[in-house]
């Protein structure tokens, strides 16, 4: 049975992964700064990327100290996620976290860039972080709907962020198709930098396959993330989330590398497992089968005893 409290322990194992990832020897080099988080100030607006500058030339001053404080907050985000009594105080952290991470360390998914696509995780995985830390807030009350309908925003608020989820993925791809260029194959041979053997030659095929269907294909995801965000408000439900489950883990396998996880340089799983366990969070409980009918059935003397 899916419940409200596995999924904030699920949620609260991600954030562990993602501090023990931190604690990476490459991200303890200075290497780390310039290729992930200074590699995407050129292309912010000044506001936005000067932060970015600032924050990481502080951190650079002693990285060993900064990256050993980023790490173990993460980890005690999720060490507090899986203690029940610090559920509320570990979420109210990890909102403020996932902010600073999302604009310093992610340069707000690069979407003010005009660049990256749902296809290889943007907006980032950090939002989801947060989307699902407010979705899984702790609540007296249970709707039975599904695990979230135990949560403070109920059912109905975590179809909500799911629509709003899928929409701006939506919204994402329209930007893809307003560019001059866009190449699926182009970010599946890129993808295939950070992809175990297996994994690379896999998707150098499929970009040798796709290598003119870049907006085509854009469009048809962009049709589906729609298709994906309305239907759970329908009979058509549990298709939804399922549809959203395969192209989550589609992005995930061939545009995300499975989160980079075995090159040493990920720093979380990205938004793959995030998409499915908020589908999965939100997948309609089974209803207790009706005892009436039988009921009616039974013999008069067996209602009168049951009476």
């Amino acid at each position: 049975m899916i419940t409200l409290r596995g999924i904030q322990v699920t949620l609260g194992l991600l954030w562990l992964l993602d501090g023990l990832l931190q604690f990476q020897s490459y991200m303890y080099t200075h290497a780390f700064l310039a290729d992930t988080v200074e590699a995407m100030v050129p292309m912010q607006p000044s506001w936005a990327g000067q932060p970015i500058l600032w924050a990481s030339h502080l951190a650079g001053r002693d990285l060993a100290l900064w990256n050993t404080l980023f790490a173990l907050t993460q980890c005690a985000i999720g060490l507090g996620l899986l203690y029940r009594p610090t559920v509320r105080p570990a979420l109210a952290v990890s909102f403020a976290w996932a902010f600073v991470v999302w604009w310093v360390g992610e340069g707000f998914g690069m979407v003010l860039m005009n660049m990256g696509s749902p296809f290889t995780g943007n907006p980032g995985a950090i939002v989801l972080y947060a989307v699902i830390g407010i979705v899984v807030w702790p609540s007296r009350g249970d709707d039975g709907h599904s695990a979230l309908g135990a949560g403070r925003w109920g059912d109905r608020g975590g179809l909500i962020a799911w629509s709003a989820v899928w929409l701006v993925a939506a919204a994402l791809w329209a930007q893809v198709l307003s560019r001059p260029v866009y190449s699926i194959s182009g970010a599946l041979r890129e993808a295939g930098a950070d992809s175990m053997p297996w994994l690379a030659s896999l998707q150098r095929s499929l970009a040798a396959t796709l290598e003119a269907d870049g907006k085509a294909l854009a469009a048809v995801f962009l049709v589906l993330s729609v298709l994906i965000a309305i239907g759970v408000w329908s009979r058509w439900r549990r298709q939804a989330l399922l549809l959203g489950i395969v192209l989550s883990l589609l992005y995930w396998a061939f545009g995300q590398s499975l989160g980079g996880l075995t090159t040493g340089t990920a720093t979380d799983p990205n938004a793959g497992p995030l998409l499915v366990l908020l589908a999965v969070a939100l997948w309609p409980a089974a209803r207790e089968p009706d005892s009436k009918p039988a009921l009616a059935h039974a013999r008069p003397t067996e209602r009168a005893l049951g009476s």
